[in-house]
Order: C-alpha cells, then sequence, then structure tokens
C-alpha cells in the first residue's frame, strides 16, 4: 500500500480529490522508532499529526509510579496527533512505539498552505475531528456500566433460547436421569416377556436411530448457546475496560485537581506568613 492510498483510507482526508492526496502524500516524512520509544509525551507541544505506516502505538496517560492509562491500541493504516494541526497546545496524550514502527510524519505547515488553496476541504477534516471528539465525550459522561445479560436477554429469539435451554439440560442430572430410565423402559418394553411381537426387537435399531438424531441435534445447538456466551463474556469484558478506564482517568484528573488546589494554597499560605 502507497502512502497516497494510505491517506485515502483515512477518514479525516476521505473528502480530498485524488490530486490533493496525490500532494499530501508527495509531503509525508517516514519517520522510523524502536520499540519502546516515545514518539511524544502529554503536554510535549506538537506541530504535526502521524500515520502509521507499519509497527503498533499505545497512546496513553502517564500516571504516578510509571503506570500509565492506556487509551488506544493503534497499528497500519491509523493515524493520532491530528490535534496538533490546529492548535498550540500541548499533548493531550502520551504515544509509545510497542513495536518497531515506521510513522509517516504531516507538518502543520503542509496541511495549512493544502487549506488556503482549498478551503472547502477544512469542512471535511472538521465534521471527522468532531465525530472523534463526541465519541470521546461520550465514552467519559455517559455511564459506563450497563447489564450485559439484561440485554443479551431482551434481543435472544426462540432458536437462541431454546439451544440455550438444550444446552443448560444437557449439563443437568435430571437429563442423564431421564436417559437412563428412557433406555432401560424402551428395552424392558420391546422384549419378549412383555410383548410377543416388540415394536423395536434386540438390537433395537431403532432406538439407537433415535437416540443418533438427538446427539446430532444436540451438538449444534450446544455450540450455538456456547458462541453465544462467548459473545456475552466479550461484551462484559468490553464494559470492564470502559469501566476501569473511566476510573482511571476521572482518578488521575482527580489527583491531578488536587494537586493544584494544594500548590495554590501553599502560595496562599506562603503570601499570608509574609504578610
Amino acid at each position: 500500500m502507497d502512502d497516497t492510498t494510505l491517506l485515502r483510507s483515512i477518514p479525516l482526508f476521505e473528502g480530498l480529490e485524488e490530486d490533493d492526496l496525490v500532494a499530501l502524500a508527495a509531503a509525508l516524512e517516514p519517520r522510523s522508532f524502536r520499540a519502546g520509544t516515545m514518539i511524544f509525551s502529554q503536554g510535549d507541544v506538537g506541530s504535526a499529526m502521524y500515520i502509521v505506516q507499519s509497527g503498533d502505538i499505545n497512546i496513553h496517560l502517564p500516571g504516578e509510579k510509571s503506570q500509565r492509562i492506556s487509551l488506544k491500541d493503534i497499528s497500519r493504516g491509523e493515524y493520532f496527533g491530528e490535534l496538533s494541526l490546529f492548535d498550540d497546545l500541548p499533548r493531550s496524550a502520551s504515544a509509545l512505539a510497542t513495536s518497531n514502527t515506521v510513522l509517516l510524519e504531516l507538518q502543520r505547515e503542509t496541511i495549512e498552505n493544502y487549506l488556503d488553496r482549498r478551503p472547502r476541504a477544512a469542512m471535511a477534516i472538521l465534521r471527522t475531528m468532531s465525530a472523534r471528539l463526541r465519541e470521546t465525550n461520550t465514552m467519559l459522561s455517559a455511564r459506563a456500566a450497563k447489564n450485559v445479560d439484561a440485554e443479551f436477554e431482551q434481543n435472544l429469539t426462540w432458536s437462541d433460547r431454546l439451544a440455550d435451554t438444550v444446552a443448560e439440560l444437557n449439563g443437568s442430572w435430571k437429563f442423564i436421569i431421564f436417559l437412563l430410565v428412557m433406555t432401560i423402559g424402551w428395552c424392558l418394553v420391546n422384549t419378549a416377556i412383555i410383548m410377543r411381537e416388540p415394536l423395536d426387537p434386540y438390537p433395537y435399531a431403532f432406538f439407537n436411530l433415535a437416540l443418533a438424531v438427538l446427539v446430532g441435534l444436540q451438538g449444534p445447538l450446544i455450540v450455538m448457546s456456547q458462541n453465544r456466551q462467548s459473545l456475552k463474556d466479550r461484551a462484559r469484558a468490553e464494559t470492564d475496560f470502559k469501566v476501569n478506564l473511566k476510573n482511571e482517568v476521572n482518578i488521575e484528573t482527580l489527583i491531578r485537581e488536587l494537586s493544584e488546589f494544594r500548590a495554590e494554597v501553599s502560595e496562599i499560605v506562603s503570601k499570608t506568613d509574609r504578610v
């Protein structure tokens, strides 16, 4: 995948024409980073965005005692640091190369010159940035905790409920006892002692056929139930991650605000002592 195709796959530039993509791709500067290298740190002044050509990047917030709060892992074709193209504010998060990485750097000066020539293209870029901001605000402001089991139960169809019932029944002593009683009963009924002409004489071919059909139907139903359980477990894990991430971000914010408050109080106390 060449640089022009890579730019075209990025939502930030999806509204641009081919000539513009070629011009921007020519202005991209490749930069290589070894695994474990910091691309930039939170608070650094930035003037460029980066597109991942190869490798993996972890976006995180630095925490106390070197415990960082991971926000997102990005790989080939994704981008980060785009806010620095439009303001002079410090970086809002840190970026770490988790593997040997090649990034394509796009400088603010390049995008400014481009937007001067094509001001309408700024709307496409702003729409993409607005969508990402809304997504972040929703994650941090909305309630992250939810009842995954209740949501799954609301969306179950009759076939899903049947699969769950079969899976639950097959893993119980009720089914084992029922199967044993039915087998013994069938064998007793179809003997010459009780019936002169048994419906299914030994070796009980019809009964064996019925058991084979039962087993054949049970297998797919149990697998269906297990697959849905896997989806439910994955949804629980995603919910737990969002809750933990929100809690860590909020705790980090509280610690930072508390430190600022202590600094302000110390400054006020020192001024009072001098007076």
